[in-house]
């Protein structure tokens, strides 16, 4: 193992733990927690298995083991990141049709309070 090696197995390793830090302080949720995890778990074993990387070389037909794990890195954390986006997306549509239906009961309870107070 070089210097690469271990400076990404540190990486990942100080990744695993904030994430868990974060999930025990509820600053992150559990169902997002786990592509992090994950990530890292992938990022963890790619490192330790020197032969999974000569393998993962050869498929990429890349020269460098350690490039074509951090390549392989990168996509997987791309991958998470991308899954993160649409969820974003997703809570802001959510965001903005409650925000529209709370303005459209405020309207209909001052509309109702005028019908009543008219009475």
């Amino acid at each position: 193992m070089d210097r690469l090696d271990h400076v990404m197995i540190a990486f990942s390793l100080l990744l695993m733990l904030w994430v868990l830090a974060s999930l025990r302080r509820a600053h992150i949720r559990v169902e997002y927690s786990v592509s992090w995890l994950a990530a890292a778990l992938v990022l963890l074993a790619a490192f330790e298995w020197p032969s999974g990387q000569r393998w993962l070389a050869q498929a990429l037909g890349v020269e460098d083991a350690h490039l074509a794990v951090l390549m392989t890195a990168g996509a997987v954390f791309l991958a998470v990141l991308y899954r993160l986006s649409l969820i974003l997306s997703r809570l802001k549509d959510l965001n903005i049709a409650v925000t529209q239906r709370v303005a459209i009961l405020e309207f209909r309870l001052q509309a109702l309070e005028k019908t009543r107070s008219g009475q």
